[in-house]
């Protein structure tokens, strides 16, 4: 395992990520009840080097949930019969994870005005509907 690319600007070394590997359940056969092949990835979010303090303080917020109480991300994969798979697996949900949670929040919406010619367009169609309608009313001459 190398280095982890989160973002362009975030590169998690490995030496900051956690491995533990215990035995999966379901099926499998012997294999499961003689491999471990569960793999939990753990990343220090809260003692993080490789985060700045802007992107830990929004990783702490938007990961606010899936830490436990020492600020650590906890992500764990059993699906498949290898551990070297797992591992893959495991690493590829952190890093979305983590990029997820470092996306900086969309920019507030900018209120704009309709243009003249759309106002114009718009009461010409109203204009034109009233008018129709009107046409298609009958009317008494008595």
């Amino acid at each position: 395992m190398t280095d982890i690319r989160v973002t362009p600007a975030v590169t998690i070394p490995e030496n900051e990520l956690q491995l533990k590997f215990s035995r999966s359940g379901g099926p499998g056969g012997q294999n499961v009840n003689t491999r471990d092949t569960r793999v939990e990835v753990i990343f220090d979010v809260a003692g993080s080097p490789s985060l700045g303090p802007h992107q830990r303080q929004r990783a702490l917020r938007n990961l606010g949930g899936r830490l436990d109480g020492e600020g650590k991300l906890h992500v764990i994969a059993s699906e498949e019969r290898s551990q070297a798979q797992n591992r893959e697996l495991a690493v590829g949900r952190l890093t979305s994870i983590v990029a997820e949670a470092l996306r900086p929040p969309p920019a507030p919406r900018r209120a704009t005005r309709p243009s003249k010619g759309s106002q114009e367009r718009r009461l010409a169609a109203k204009k034109a509907r009233g008018r129709l309608k009107r046409l298609r009313s009958t009317t008494s001459d008595d």
